[in-house]
């Protein structure tokens, strides 16, 4: 019997993340139909929960029966109402220039459901700061225990920066106790600026803490390991006992005080029933010197050539892990930069008008409604609306537009930008982490925190990664045990602990996440925002991009073009009638003419008609005008062969032709076509270049969507699509195995941005446009998509580079430290060489994923 489940949902963050737990819902036999948002999915048919929750665990996400139905979100507040129709980039106006409109209902409701969902899961983010944590096994084990909190909707753990990002409604001391009662240590965050500094000092500590431990084992180590080749190769004999065992003693003061935080790890790892990198580093260490201290007290027990001393292994070994980490430190300090830059941009205090005066107050005592003063210099605190004054900003930060804008009365400021010129008092709309600039913070900080599909590779492999180290060492040494030469105790101890140090898997829990970092990091200061690391490597796979096309490839707004005068009468007569016949007329070809009109001084009209679906007439300064069509001309009776030919080859441009008649002879006739933006033809070249296929998606008419296609050097041509039909045609495009990207708006293309693999807002800085797609360009300019995928390839290839790395040094390190190639060479590798190895493989893979802070997308 047919029956509708509903299932709470996590781990969706997009439009994608939808569509792909609808598809994988829909495509059951036993499901009739999937209404799927972002935190849950009413499912109807015959199927068990149980059996849909396991569907959508296939399909990446998590899932779990609701006993009780959630309302469905609300529609879009009234501030957000306004806020989307303030939003410049809306391209209604202009298609219906053509006389068809981009927006539909539909799209509008699925946009504000997208956005109030995000919203409502924005609106709860934990931001902690963990200690102890150092690979990937310790990662897994984090994740697990809040993922387990109550509340907790996903948690994301990054090894890199030690920190980890929860989403939902849990407790905040649950989480701390969660991460404590799995051996680490946690301090949840309140704002960006408060984990910077955080941040900043731990690091610093951590940096001069693994410094000053790695000179004081390497103090020992060193000198320990050349006497060890060039003295009496630490050998035990009658003479040299005493001085062994001072030596013995200073190797364990030594790895207490500099290495004691890798035996107190592994320590709370054995407690908790998991082992980690430093289990690995704690039973190499502490075999090597409980070995070297056994046969230094009590030497008859081994045989004479077994009596070699192994305290230099231990010492070398903390002071190169120690080295290691502090100059992983100092790498990693670089990688959130771009982070840290956009921090800078908000201001530590701001100047409140009060009825007593002005006073400064610190940023966190702004209240909504306050009034604020800006001079020259500052930079805007908080979101807002200008009262009274007039000034320039400079609003690169957010657009990438490097002049600056003259704003006055009305107009709206966003926090972070700069006022080059002048004084206003505005009004606070926008405070704390609901500015756009705070919103970009936390998109980007999601965004570095988050993990591909790629990247999940490496935490399954972590999992199991040491508990298989640990028997493959035990294997090991017990092969050269039985089967080895003589004498074999030693050679048992030099393998397993060879293999214990070489294999820490710190490099495969780095590979990923220093990537994203870096790469999030460089596109946020390219001005693209990525929601996260999947939408990454997705985009490092498209091979075609879709356009839309008003406001998009064009300016989304119709303009003048060209004016051509007929019968004696000037270019300028023919401009003024025709704005003074279309004064107050809200059509978008009305606006063009007054625009290219400006501030010509423009005579009143009388006997005004509306002649629907043709234009309009008046008399105007004694003389009876039409405005209109030609079927109007055709009408009035009015000739206008002489104007035939050039009209026909305006259309065949996409131009609209409007003609001028003035007492009954035809005076001109104005072009009117939305053209293309400055930088579309280059920006679709370089995207020709690198071998994209370029389609244009829109709802105008053939003839003009042809036109504009030719001038762009598009590929192909889909025209006369309403936003549902749009995402239909991209579904088929799919279905013909294009991997596809929809770039658009961000506000009446949401079905084909929610439908396409990667979406792509044009977002021009605003808040509905950081929210509706998996990638959202700051500047409204096609060369920043050419930038975004490039930036996305080389992320991702960066990202294999690291995990291929990773692999292959464990794959090939591991196997050569339990001894396959002393058949062929007789020797074996040292410990000590095998800590070096660890270390160095740690901040190769840092250097590498820092490599990505200087890329720069070809044609750049």
């Amino acid at each position: 019997m047919s029956h509708t489940t509903l299932l709470a949902l996590d781990g969706l963050t997009c439009g994608h993340c939808v569509k792909r737990v609808k598809e994988a819902l829909e495509q059951r036999q036993d499901v009739q139909q999937a209404e799927v948002s972002l935190n849950e999915a009413r499912v109807t048919g015959d199927a068990a929960a149980e059996a849909l929750i396991a569907t959508v665990e296939q399909a990446g996400y998590h899932a779990s029966q609701q006993d009780n139905a959630r309302p469905k979100p609300e529609p879009l507040t009234a501030s957000e109402s306004q806020l989307a129709a303030d939003n410049p980039s809306i391209p209604a106006q202009a298609d219906a220039a053509a006389g068809h409109s981009s927006f539909s209902p539909q799209a509008a409701a699925a946009d504000s459901a997208a956005l109030a969902t995000q919203a409502d899961e924005a609106a709860e983010n934990y931001q902690l700061l963990i200690d102890g944590m150092s690979c990937a096994s310790c990662v897994s084990r984090v994740e697990k225990a809040l993922a387990q909190v109550a509340g907790v909707q996903q948690a994301r753990v990054n090894l890199a920066e030690r920190s980890a990002l929860v989403i939902g409604s849990p407790q905040p001391q649950a989480l701390v106790a969660a991460v404590t009662a799995a051996g680490y240590g946690a301090e949840v965050i309140g704002d960006e600026s408060e984990r910077r500094e955080k941040q900043q000092s731990s690091a610093r500590q951590a940096m001069r803490r693994f410094s000053w431990q790695s000179a004081l084992a390497l103090a020992l180590g060193v000198p320990l390991m050349v006497y060890g080749l060039f003295g009496d190769n630490m050998m035990l004999t009658t003479s040299n006992r005493s001085g062994w065992l001072v030596i013995g003693a200073l190797t364990l003061l030594v790895m207490v005080v500099a290495g004691g935080h890798f035996y107190r790890s592994a320590w709370r790892s054995l407690l908790n029933r998991s082992a980690t990198m430093d289990t690995l580093v704690a039973l190499g260490t502490l075999a090597a010197w409980l070995y070297s201290i056994s046969v230094n007290l009590w030497p008859d027990f081994f045989p004479a050539a077994a009596r070699h001393l192994y305290y230099e292994a231990s010492a070398m070994i903390i002071g190169l892990i120690n080295l290691g980490h502090a100059l992983e430190q100092r790498a990693r300090q670089r990688s959130s930069k771009a982070l840290e830059r956009l921090l800078d941009l908000t201001p530590a205090t701001a100047r409140v008008v009060t009825a007593d005066g002005e006073k400064t107050v610190a940023l966190s005592e702004v209240q909504l409604g306050m009034v604020l003063r800006l001079a020259t210099g500052d930079r805007v605190p908080v979101d807002g609306a200008i009262t009274e004054g007039e000034a320039w900003l400079d609003e690169s930060m957010l657009t990438g537009e490097p002049l600056p804008l003259q704003k006055s009365a009305g107009a709206a400021l966003h926090a972070g930008t700069l006022v080059q010129d002048g004084s206003v008092l505005f009004r606070a709309n926008a405070i704390g982490k609901n500015t756009t600039l705070s919103r970009i913070i936390q998109l980007v900080r999601q965004a570095q925190s988050s993990k591909p599909a790629i990247g999940q590779l490496a935490d399954r492999i972590s999992a199991v990664f040491v508990p298989v180290v640990v028997t493959i060492a035990l294997f090991s040494a017990a092969v050269w045990y039985f089967f080895g030469p003589q004498p074999s105790l030693v050679y048992m101890l030099v393998i397993a602990t060879t293999v214990l140090i070489i294999a820490c898997p710190c490099a495969l829990g780095l590979a990923t996440p220093m990537s994203i970092i870096a790469g999030v990091g460089r596109a946020a200061e390219f001005g693209v925002l990525v929601r996260d690391a999947d939408a990454l490597q997705r985009a490092s796979e498209l091979d075609t991009l879709v356009f839309d096309k008003t406001g998009t490839l064009t300016q989304g707004a119709p303009q003048v073009t060209q004016i051509v005068t007929f019968n004696g009468f000037s270019e300028a007569e023919v401009l003024r009638w025709a704005a003074a016949l279309e004064q107050g007329s809200s059509h978008p070809l009305a606006k063009a003419i007054r625009d290219r009109a400006g501030e010509m001084a423009l005579p009143e009209s009388s006997q005004f008609r509306t002649l629907r679906g043709m234009g309009v007439s008046a008399q105007l300064e004694g003389q009876p005008m039409l405005l209109g069509n030609a079927a109007l001309l055709a009408q009035q009776q009015i000739g206008a062969e002489q104007a035939a030919s050039l009209a026909d080859e305006q259309a065949a441009n996409g131009a609209t032709p409007v003609f001028l008649a003035v007492a009954g002879q035809l005076a001109g006739l104005l072009a009117i076509r939305d053209p293309l933006r400055k930088e579309s033809v280059s920006a679709l070249q370089r995207l020709h270049g690198l071998g994209y296929q370029l389609i244009m998606l829109t709802g105008d008419n053939e003839i003009t969507a042809n036109a504009i296609a030719r001038e762009a050097g598009l590929d192909r041509v889909i025209a006369g699509v309403l936003p549902d039909g749009k995402a239909a045609a991209i579904k088929q495009l799919q279905q013909a195995g294009h991997k596809v990207a929809m770039v658009g708006d961000g506000i009446n293309d949401a079905p084909a941005l929610a439908q396409a693999d990667v979406g792509i807002a044009m977002g021009g800085g605003s808040d509905v446009a950081i929210e509706t797609a998996a990638i959202t360009l700051m500047r409204h300019d096609l060369h920043s998509v050419v930038d975004a995928l490039a930036i996305a390839k080389a992320t991702l290839r960066n990202m294999k580079q690291n995990l291929l790395g990773a692999f292959i040094y464990n794959a090939l390190a591991i196997p050569v430290a339990a001894g396959v190639l002393w058949p062929l060479t007789g020797t074996l590798l040292s410990p000590v060489i095998a800590g070096a190895a660890m270390a160095l493989s740690s901040i190769t893979v840092v250097s590498n994923a820092n490599r990505l802070l200087r890329y720069q997308p070809p044609g750049a």
